[in-house]
């Protein structure tokens, strides 16, 4: 019973930390990670900082892949955030989802 137990439990946390880590690696992939962190401002602002300014904004996914992919600048201070050509639309999706769950 308890073997069943811990399996579960570690199935469970294995499926909760996947998504993640395959987002990590995604931003990582696309070269995010070298302006931004989950939770420090690098040159750009800390993962944390921009789900905590997005929260409960409906649009909040299509809004921020727009701006992965194109750029903007304006919202986060003096440093405008470069397009990023390297990614498409699937990916900068993915990206922003992920971002919007960081606490």
């Amino acid at each position: 019973m308890n073997k069943t137990r811990f399996a579960l439990f570690a199935l469970a946390v294995a499926s909760a930390s996947a998504p993640v880590l395959a987002d990590l690696s995604l931003a990582t992939a696309k070269n995010c990670m070298a302006c931004h962190a989950v939770d420090k401002r690098v040159v750009g602002p800390a993962y944390k900082d921009v789900a905590a300014k997005y929260a409960g904004d409906k649009n909040a996914v299509d809004r921020l892949a727009n701006k992965i992919q194109k750029g903007g600048g304006g919202v986060w201070g003096p440093m405008p955030m470069p397009a990023n050509t390297q990614v498409n639309e699937a990916e900068a999706k993915k990206l922003a989802a992920w971002v919007l769950t960081i606490k």
